[in-house]
């Protein structure tokens, strides 16, 4: 007898782990899922890749199948809020899974794509709702959802919400949800401002910490190298064509390369790495705010598969990345914000395995490094830069130039929606994504392809010109 069924879950449930092979719970699971078969209200601190999702999602796949209610039109019985397209889209696929033998609907909305379409499905309700915060406000405000039914609430990786700008329309989905609730909190990291946010939705809870605060995995080796900004690119694209070589394991520094992920700042600067590591024969996509909800799809399908072994992500974009077999997370450019860093790191060494980190610093950024190496208490091993690197450098290809803009359509940011301004009227930033960053795609979403109306100029018709142009001379 597993663990699992030990809990006393349903049966169905038990099945679709079994064909899952799921045997042993994780440390989360372990802690999580007895306080809430009891319907306890959970503040979670847990990094990513610790089987955060299926915590939570076990015991309330249980709860709402041993107590079948008629779907509600317009309306979930458990509603999960994401910080990411692709991570909303990661849960619901898992909870899918999990609930392959149950009568239970789960519907996934997001930005970038038609709003139409997801209020359609919505109409005649759904047991599971998975949901980013933009997108969720969208079709509440066009009255195509209510959250009156709301009985299981899971509000995700809380500390990237709160980076993302999204307090005050988390706080106006708080207002909205019943009283009578159970609700689930989780975040990798728990500073004080988050710890406030948490008391607005969750009551008297049970605390489950499966690592300390703000700590790195332990499975992750941490290096860094001192060089010039302009250097970095040749250095990443030497790095990474050896280690995916033919005889890497043997050659390679810091061993093959199975899949690697590489952290830019920006969205413009991981298009540029990209260019410069397909000019060099390095197979590579970008995924970030800029790019439509198909182009993000197919990198990160490709970079599963395994066709794509180089991605190239903004922090925003990768919190929805749990991929297996990345062995190695380059930190091209240094996180302002030394949490970043800890959730950067952890898209490796995920279910036992282990990795390798490796941080580019700048003259510029050696205080970003300080405050990291204080945070998690890790001292990074410095490595020198390569044999001959300034020859190999000048030997590398140069990029082909980039391709004139296109409009994507459809999308207000990561997450599809509203900002800070929590319903857009009440100032602050449209769109789930951070400060200062513009639109993912010229096109509104509310209506997909939203056509601009301009006033007309005057009266219509034939010689309505008259008497408007002066004769000249």
């Amino acid at each position: 007898m597993s663990y699992f069924s030990e809990l006393g879950l349903a049966e169905p449930i038990l099945r679709a782990l079994s064909v899952k092979g799921y045997t042993d719970p994780s440390p989360i699971q372990r802690q999580a899922i007895p306080a809430l078969m009891e319907g306890r209200d959970l503040l979670g601190i847990a990094q990513t890749g610790t089987g955060k999702t299926a915590a939570f999602s076990l015991p309330s796949l249980h709860r709402l199948a041993s107590a079948p209610k008629p779907r509600q039109n317009a309306g979930c019985r458990m509603l999960v809020l994401s910080p990411t397209r692709e991570l909303a889209a990661q849960i619901a696929d898992n909870m899918k899974g999990y609930a392959k033998f149950l009568n239970l609907t789960i519907q996934c909305i997001f930005g970038g794509v038609p709003v139409g379409k997801q209020a359609r499905a919505l109409e005649r309700g759904v047991d599971i709702l998975v949901a980013t915060p933009g997108r969720l406000l969208d079709l509440i405000d066009q009255r195509a959802l209510t959250l009156k039914h709301v009985e299981i609430f899971v509000l995700d990786e809380a500390d990237q919400m709160m980076d993302l700008g999204f307090i005050v329309p988390l706080k106006r989905v708080a207002n909205m949800l019943p009283a009578g609730r159970q609700s689930l909190f989780f975040s990798a990291t728990m500073p004080q401002a988050i710890a406030d946010l948490g008391r607005q939705f969750i009551n008297n809870p049970v605390k489950v910490e499966v690592a300390p605060q703000s700590t790195t995995a332990e499975r992750v080796e941490q290096f860094a190298i001192h060089i010039n900004q302009a250097e970095k690119q040749a250095l990443l694209t030497l790095s990474l064509r050896a280690g995916l070589a033919d005889d890497a394991a043997e050659n390679a520094t810091h061993g093959a390369i199975d899949r690697a992920l590489v952290f830019s700042r920006t969205k413009h600067g991981a298009d540029r790495i990209v260019r410069h590591l397909v000019a060099a024969g390095i197979p590579a996509a970008a995924i970030h705010g800029n790019k439509s909800q198909a182009q993000r799809t197919a990198a990160l399908g490709g970079f599963r598969q395994g066709a794509i072994r180089v991605l190239v992500a903004t922090d925003i974009a990768a919190r929805g990345i749990d991929v297996s077999g990345v062995s190695h997370v380059y930190n091209y450019e240094i996180p302002n914000v030394a949490e970043q860093y800890v959730h950067r790191i952890g898209r490796t060494a995920r279910a036992g395995a282990t990795g390798v980190a490796i941080s580019y610093i700048a003259a510029d950024e050696k205080p970003y490094i300080r405050d990291i190496e204080r945070l998690t208490r890790v001292k990074l091993d410095l490595l020198p830069l390569p044999d001959d690197f300034q020859n190999q450098a000048a030997r590398l290809p140069a990029p082909a130039r980039p391709a004139p803009a296109q409009p994507q359509g459809g999308g207000r940011g990561q997450g599809g929606g509203r900002g800070q301004g929590g319903g857009g009227r009440s100032g602050g930033q449209r769109g789930d994504r951070p400060q200062g960053e513009r639109r993912d795609g010229a096109a509104g979403e509310d209506s997909g392809e939203r056509k601009r109306r301009f006033r007309p100029r005057g009266p219509k018709g034939l010689g309505a010109h008259k008497g408007a142009v002066r004769r000249a001379g």
